[in-house]
């Protein structure tokens, strides 16, 4: 890794802006942000010194007339440019950011160190602006890289044959050849490793999530289903070696379903076994039967919505089921040797075709091919998507987890921002940043390895990763309720989805703030101890109720709200489902769910009277990775708080100790983060002002 980073040093020191890279070599006068003299330049370097405060306390209207202010000033500085489309960028004007950071990289020129940068950085939100919302778009996935089974003579596993992705990053990988399952980080370091109790694990084979923190193992020559807790270590067994009712021959592949039940293909006995989420065995099914030929060779599961799909190898198709063991027809066939089955988030099934990942549409039947192993020998017997959208490939004959990316991606890179610089503790510094990918999706699991942070090219001393956003189960949330005439009936409705959400807080959750979104948005007083108080906020009192509601100006006063919070933070609106007349008066619909996305706060809507959400609502949703759900849900819609301690997180702070002379706080001080992870790499560069002296 000392090579990699010494690599990446030297290609950053390349492209460092000019500017930045006098400021190394000469005195603080060359660390001037507005270079000349006279009032107008005074004025202007002041006024983007309180437009970088300003920034940095998120306040970012107030830093966008700082800048313009700045502008008026000095026209034209590429410097002031910059800045002002980040600060655009972040409010959710992306169109004006892209135009400010287009005369920006004219003035800086485009081959320039600052001048690459932006064109980075306008390529990659261009693309985001213009990619059409189609989730079968035919792109293919090429291998990035391998977890390898052994690295320099020593053994890490053997023979994997399933992997299980975590929400950190982080994959269960099952080894069938050494008996065990080992728990690595997303650059190939084991973190965790369990062999099972006293007597090991015997020949384990897949591994899948059940209830609470709860994971089931399958030992295909034990015959018999463990039951691991989270950490990987062993509770308890489901079912023996045998032929009878729940008992097994060679268990292999498994799936749980939404009620927590779990179904296990009992290989040898050419069945599928369903046990309650107690463990207590439920009925088989699969035999021959007047519609179904029954199984040959049963091998990948999974299930969705009452469905059951299963793979079977010999028959090399996919076959259907409802819960109740029931064959319903047949899905696809045309397989070459399918084998594990899993569920994307879209609803599209991944499968393990020989030396193959394939997508299956469950509605069109239409299969396609994502990608293959490039290793020789290839047999990929279970496959998964991780966090960050890739997927990982369990190459039982190569003995090693094959890494494949989205093709595009690996072309883009990541996405990196500095999104704030702390100079409270001067001379050490924390760089709060955002990590993503091109499609805006968070990259999570990074460790300290993954950046290097250097002062005009030059590496930082004492560089640490402070806090990782991913790792955090704390979150912030900001309540907003709909003040329409056509809510003002649904007080009680709206008291009730106030008291589900603050019975759904966990540890490290919270309510910070209720705004009612009437004709002059406003925040509402509570107690956030007192789930009573939350209730009366919400229902409010019939005059907040009336025809000119603003919706758009109560969302921004609502995620404002959570920007110097946690790094989980989300706003949850109550609403009868669509967002008024008056709705985007002020600002757009796309303007409002950049200004969430480009921030990391999540949309959720609950909908109150029976109505459903309008596209706007849904629109802003998919786009910052919310959902909307009926508050009358048997489930309930605690599962919008609940699932904020595990959402994923791009969020990271760095520190360091600066080197860097301040000229009595005069000079502005940059600070550049690369950020590298397999064969994909990204960077962003700024300035801050250190503390007057």
């Amino acid at each position: 890794m000392a090579a990699v980073k010494k690599k990446i040093l030297i290609i950053m020191f390349i492209i460092t802006a000019s500017g930045v890279l006098r400021a190394q070599q000469g005195g603080a006068e060359d660390r001037t942000p507005i270079p000349g003299a006279g009032v107008n330049t005074l004025e202007a370097r002041e006024e983007f010194r309180l437009g970088i405060q300003a920034y940095n306390r998120y306040a970012f209207n107030e830093a966008i007339l700082s800048f313009e202010r700045a502008l008026s000033y000095r026209p034209g500085e590429a410097m002031i440019l910059e800045w002002l489309g980040r600060s655009y960028y972040r409010s959710g004007m992306e169109e004006t950011a892209l135009a400010h950071w287009r005369a920006a990289g004219q003035s800086y020129g485009w081959s320039s160190g600052p001048g690459v940068l932006l064109g980075s950085m306008i390529e990659t939100v261009s693309n985001r602006r213009s990619f059409l919302p189609v989730e079968d778009d035919g792109i293919r996935y090429v291998e990035s890289g391998r977890y390898p089974g052994v690295s320099d003579g020593t053994v890490l596993f053997r023979q994997p044959t399933a992997v299980l992705p975590l929400e950190d990053g982080s994959v269960w990988i099952v080894a069938y050849g050494s008996n065990e399952i080992v728990r690595m980080d997303v650059n190939g370091v084991i973190h965790d490793r369990s062999r099972g109790p006293l007597n090991g694990f015997d020949r384990p084979y897949d591994l899948v999530k059940g209830p609470g923190d709860r994971m089931y193992l399958s030992e295909y020559r034990g015959g018999r289903v463990s039951v691991l807790n989270g950490r990987g270590e062993w509770q308890s067994y489901i079912g023996t070696r045998g032929r009878g009712e729940g008992q097994f021959v060679g268990p292999q592949n498994l799936a749980v379903d939404e009620e927590g039940y779990l179904y296990v293909v009992d290989y040898g006995n050419r069945r599928i076994s369903k046990f309650d989420p107690s463990g207590a065995f439920v009925f088989s099914f699969g035999k021959r039967d007047g519609f179904f030929q029954g199984f040959l060779s049963p091998t990948g599961i999974a299930v969705r919505d009452g469905r059951v799909y299963v793979a079977d190898g010999a028959l090399k198709r996919i076959v259907v089921f409802d819960r109740n063991g029931s064959y319903t027809g047949d899905l696809a066939d045309g397989f070459s040797g399918p084998e594990s089955l899993r569920f994307l988030k879209d609803g599209r099934l991944l499968a393990a075709d020989t030396n193959r990942v394939l997508l299956v549409d469950t509605d069109t039947a239409i299969v396609r091919e994502l990608g293959a192993a490039g290793n020789s020998r290839a047999r990929i017997t279970g496959a998964d998507m991780d966090q960050n959208g890739n997927v990982l490939a369990a190459n039982f004959d190569a003995g090693e987890v094959s890494i494949l990316t989205r093709l595009d991606d690996m072309a883009s890179g990541l996405f990196v921002q500095i999104e704030r610089v702390s100079v409270e503790q001067f001379p050490r510094i924390t760089v709060e940043l955002r990590v993503e990918d091109r499609l805006r999706r968070p990259v999570t699991g990074l460790q300290a390895l993954n950046f290097l942070v250097t002062e005009g090219g030059r590496e930082a001393a004492g560089q640490a990763l402070l806090e990782s956003g991913y790792r955090q189960t704390a979150s912030d949330i900001a309540v907003l309720a709909e003040r329409s005439e056509r809510t003002a009936s649904m007080r009680d409705d709206i008291a009730a989805a106030a008291r589900d959400i603050a019975a759904a807080l966990g540890p490290g959750q919270r309510v910070l703030s209720f705004v009612s979104a009437g004709d002059q948005p406003q925040k509402e007083s509570f107690d956030p101890l007192n789930p009573r108080s939350l209730e009366a906020a919400a229902r409010g009192s019939p005059g907040m109720y009336g025809p000119r509601w603003r919706f758009d100006l109560a969302l921004r006063l609502a995620a404002s709200d959570l920007l110097a919070g946690a790094k989980k933070r989300a706003v949850i609106f109550i609403t009868s489902g669509t967002p008024g007349e008056l709705a985007f008066e002020r600002y757009g619909l796309s303007a409002l769910a950049a200004y969430m996305a480009n921030n990391g706060v999540i949309f959720n809507a609950v909908v109150v009277g029976g109505g459903n959400p309008s596209e706007e609502i849904r629109y802003l949703c998919r786009e910052t990775g919310g959902k909307a759900l009926s508050l009358y849900r048997p489930e309930g819609v605690g599962e919008l708080v609940r699932d904020l301690a595990s959402v994923p997180s791009g969020s990271y702070i760095l520190g360091y100790e600066t080197s860097l002379s301040t000229d009595f706080g005069r000079a502005y001080l940059p600070v550049e983060t690369e950020v590298y992870l397999m064969e994909r790499s990204g960077r962003d560069g700024i300035i801050y002002f250190p503390p007057m002296e």
